[in-house]
């Protein structure tokens, strides 16, 4: 399905209010060629540096992990109500034992301006570019934070990815 482009802020209220449920999915796609989703729940939208950014936040256990540090972008693909199911899966699997796309037949395509794969059933995609990236410091959280979101210590690296573009299907523009 072809996608138009639309401004970083076409829709980012349903982007951020599905960001917390179901979550979104971040793909990202190796030199080699390779490709990963994963879902997220974490992250924000918005002008930092005076550029469009979408923040991530990946914790290096995760396979998706090694994607992005290989190739340096990503893409947050905003899924339908419709592809839930596999938002869960996508979630709860690790890419390092399925092929997450084959395992529910999800066609992908390459991005527009960046390497990174687009899942062709998201109505709208963030193609994005990693301009910066640090990692959450436990001492700098609040102790209420560590204890309930890192009890294990695994601590997030957060991507800043400088959109390159955002594009939605034909019927959403």
């Amino acid at each position: 399905m072809e996608r138009y482009e639309v401004p970083f802020t076409y829709q980012y209220e349903r982007t951020m209010e599905l960001l917390t449920r179901p979550g979104l999915l971040l793909a990202a796609t190796k030199r080699s060629g390779a490709s990963n989703v994963m879902t997220i729940g974490w992250g924000t939208l918005g002008i930092i540096w005076g550029r469009k950014i979408f923040v991530v936040l990946v914790r290096p256990s995760r396979y998706t992990y090694q994607f992005i540090e290989d190739s340096g972008e990503f893409t947050v693909n905003v899924p339908t109500p419709e592809m839930s199911d596999w938002v869960s899966f996508c979630g709860t699997r690790s890419g390092r034992d399925v092929n997450k796309f084959a395992a529910y037949q999800m066609s992908i395509s390459p991005g527009q301006r960046v390497r990174a794969v687009t899942i062709d059933a998201c109505p709208l995609v963030y193609e994005c570019k990693v301009v910066h990236y640090n990692e959450v410091l436990p001492p700098h959280l609040s102790p209420e934070i560590v204890a309930g979101s890192y009890p294990r210590g695994d601590f997030h690296r957060i991507y800043y990815g400088e959109i390159q573009g955002v594009f939605a299907h034909a019927a959403q523009s």
